[in-house]
């Protein structure tokens, strides 16, 4: 440990920094390279192919030339996966059940109302709140 200085070790953590912002990069470039629909198959290869065999200069190039439209395109798809995860929630989301305060309003307006008499409003609230 003492061999090793504080700073090898600051440029060490640099390193692993860039090494995982890189990998993270090449992953959202992939990932929108597949995902293009405005690209033909031919077209998707020849992407893959610059940022394979000429990564830094593959990367520079795609960021440029098609960086506005990834943005638009990873836009759309967390709008898609947000109304998909909405649209789920509601499927499996029990109806919702009218509280025991709502259920006493209605009792107490049937009773207003004239529709219930007293002592069955006086039943229906004591089994309510049983």
């Amino acid at each position: 440990m003492e061999n090793y200085p504080l700073l090898g070790l600051f440029l060490t953590m640099l390193w692993f920094f860039l090494f995982f912002a890189w990998i993270s990069l090449l992953v959202s470039i992939f990932r929108d390279i597949f995902r293009s629909s405005d690209l033909s198959g031919w077209g998707k290869a020849g992407w893959i192919l610059l940022v394979v065999i000429l990564p830094l200069l593959g990367v520079l190039i795609y960021v440029i030339a098609r960086g506005g439209q990834m943005q638009l395109r990873e836009h759309e798809d967390a709008v898609e996966r947000e109304k998909a995860v909405a649209s789920y929630i509601r499927s499996v989301a029990p109806a919702s059940t009218p509280s025991t305060a709502d259920e006493l309003v209605k009792l107490g307006r049937l009773r207003d109302t004239g529709v219930l008499t007293a002592a069955e409003f006086e039943l229906q609230k004591s089994a309510l709140l049983a």
